[in-house]
């Protein structure tokens, strides 16, 4: 068994903090049967616990036949958690985490994150942007800010070995009171949640970096995108000049991707600011 915690944790759980973990109850937010997220306070401490009691072999074997390493447990979290730490990019704050067992299919993990609190998804906070009419200086300031900070994102996770498989806008929680939300050149404290099934390599392949920016475009589709956000958005992502982004097989297979995504979604097809 394997258990790293957080100083006073340990007291505040008992003489047997793992089992206490697996057995706690809060606030369900996910259940799939082999993995949960539960909102738990410990010790007047709010926490978000992912707990996971084995995939099983039918789903590891269903993964490995289709060329995909499968998530046996919060080991892989624990890991993605350190690696954008290491790379500056803001994410949760492990308080703890522990496994315990040798089958890979039946072992048991746990991984608890410090809560992120008066937050909300940039998911909500897009919301009705495509129907905007009218935007303000200061709004057209934001949402260029965000951009920047997006295509900067997924440029440094790509460029260190790093693909999320989950990127969505939904996936990255702004804190109400960044100042940035109400100063033009105020910071925006953007976190990157959801990294359960994150991938660590030497390099990031082309086919899960086309996936993670396909994931995030399709989810932005409705945020009110110009033809110019999507072309600065490819200027930063790539780090060159525009001129050598245009024309590159790698943003119509994105943009090919998003419209599937958005299709399978929405049922209709989506209006791209860049036309395929």
């Amino acid at each position: 068994m394997r258990l790293e915690l957080d100083p006073g944790l340990r007291d505040a759980l008992g003489p047997d903090p793992f089992e206490a973990l697996m057995a706690m109850s809060g606030e369900t937010y996910r259940d799939t049967g082999g993995r949960q997220t539960l909102r738990v306070s410990i010790a007047g401490q709010e926490y978000f616990l992912k707990r996971h009691r084995g995939v099983g072999w039918r789903e590891i074997f269903k993964n490995l036949l289709q060329l995909r390493l499968p998530v046996l447990g919060a080991g892989t979290e624990v890991r993605a958690i350190r690696r954008l730490e290491q790379l500056d990019v803001p994410t949760l704050q492990l308080a703890g985490w522990g496994q315990r067992g040798r089958n890979p299919a039946r072992h048991e993990s746990f991984a608890l994150t410090v809560a992120l609190q008066d937050t909300l998804s940039l998911e909500d906070l897009c919301a009705g942007w495509g129907a905007r009419q009218h935007w303000t200086a200061q709004q057209l300031i934001l949402k260029r800010r965000l951009l920047q900070h997006l295509a900067t994102t997924a440029r440094t996770l790509h460029e260190n070995g790093v693909n999320h498989r989950d990127f969505y806008l939904c996936h990255f929680l702004l804190r109400r009171d960044s100042p940035g939300l109400v100063q033009a050149g105020g910071r925006l404290d953007l976190h990157l949640i959801d990294l359960h099934r994150v991938q660590l390599r030497g390099r990031t392949p082309r086919r899960w970096r086309r996936k993670d920016i396909a994931g995030l475009y399709f989810s932005a589709l409705d945020a009110g995108l110009t033809r110019h956000d999507c072309y600065r958005f490819m200027r930063l992502y790539g780090g060159t000049p525009l001129r050598a982004q245009l024309g590159r097989r790698f943003w119509h297979r994105v943009s090919q991707q998003a419209v599937f995504l958005y299709r399978k979604a929405h049922g209709r097809t989506p209006r791209l600011p860049v036309p395929v």
